[in-house]
């Protein structure tokens, strides 16, 4: 081929090239990451919340794994600070984290350091005017590692871990669960709504158009040796309380457990995680799901891969802190990420 032939169609391939968009941003909203201020405490299986325009964290796994926390504070965005606030009654971790009414719900959770596990059926309240805790309604069922999403005035927790039996107070003598309760703050009442179709726990959640979507995972189970064996699934299911009933969606592109979600514009924004099987990872990997479409957008990845991480949206900001380093409880990072969004609309 002649030299000027090659030439130009060696630059005509490189301008294609360079017509191609990266793949995040293929039907994706256009995003970038910057940094905010640590968290005051580095710990990781959280379960943020907002509430008057700040970010709340309670409890979570320290480093190493045997200690866990009642540390509460939270991050004003004006300020870019995290500020100490009244400590849990009692250490917990892997406990939600719910606002309703002005009031913070802190529901469920483990006690104890891995690998001795118990979940718990209590319920503490945050009066944010009054700076303290009170208890609330228990659960009729000890769980942890659920998903609780606010509709209308109530709280629906929603799978997560169970005890297998009643006195059951390791990691490995817990089981995944269906269980869909309701919350009512006015008559301080738990009542039965329709199972989840997937058993898993340390999924995501976002809560659009007055549904919620539960996302992502894993699933704990044995080995015949009896070993832990924790599989992620990628599955993505919606329920709507106004119906009682559930529609199953597009999976995620990547089954990641112990991931992070949160809803900006509408749409839901999916990070990090961990897997398990067939090899050990901390995911970087960032999503967006569009229910208009029914369809996920990969995203810039996390800057910090990590796992049992908190995301929260303000304004057009996702807050992404918190979190593991590492596979399983060690490594806890107090790093704080954040993914600036053009939504192109309100959440």
């Amino acid at each position: 081929m002649p030299t000027f032939l090659r030439t130009a169609r060696l630059a005509a391939l490189a301008g294609l090239i360079t017509l191609v968009p990266p793949a995040w941003s293929q039907g994706a909203p256009s995003a970038t990451w910057t940094t905010a201020a640590p968290a005051g405490v580095a710990r990781q299986e959280l379960y943020p919340e907002v509430l008057n325009g700040k970010i709340y964290v309670a409890g979570g796994l320290l480093s190493p794994n045997t200690g866990y926390s009642a540390h509460f504070e939270a991050y004003d965005p004006a300020a870019d600070a995290w500020t100490r606030l009244a400590t849990l009654p009692q250490a917990r971790h892997h406990m939600t984290l719910t606002a309703i009414g002005g009031q913070l719900y802190g529901v469920g959770g483990f006690t104890g350091g891995f690998p001795v596990w118990q979940a718990q059926p209590t319920m503490f309240i945050y009066d944010p005017v009054r700076n303290a805790w009170r208890l609330g309604t228990d659960l009729a069922t000890p769980r942890a590692e659920g998903i609780a999403a606010a509709v209308d005035g109530k709280l629906y927790l929603i799978g997560g871990r169970v005890r297998a039996t009643p006195t059951a107070s390791h990691f490995d003598e817990h089981v995944d669960s269906t269980l869909n309760e309701v919350f009512d703050p006015v008559r301080a009442q738990w009542s039965a709504r329709a199972p989840a179709p997937t058993a898993r726990n340390s999924a995501a959640f976002g809560v659009i158009g007055g549904k919620v979507y539960v996302v992502g995972g894993r699933q704990y189970g044995k080995n015949a040796d009896g070993t832990a064996r924790q599989v992620n699934v990628p599955t993505l299911e919606v329920y709507d309380p106004a119906t009682d009933t559930w529609a199953t969606r597009a999976p995620m592109p990547q089954a990641q457990g112990g991931l992070a979600a949160t809803v900006a514009g509408g749409k839901l924004y999916v990070f990090g995680g961990e897997q398990w099987v067939p090899e050990q990872k901390v995911f970087a990997d960032s999503w967006v799901y569009d229910p208009a479409t029914d369809r996920w957008s990969a995203l810039p990845p996390l800057p910090t891969p990590r796992h049992g991480l908190g995301a929260s949206t303000l304004g057009n900001r996702i807050h992404v802190f918190g979190g593991g380093l590492r596979t399983g409880g060690n490594a806890a990072t107090a790093v704080h990420e954040v993914l600036v969004v053009d939504a192109g609309s309100k959440p």
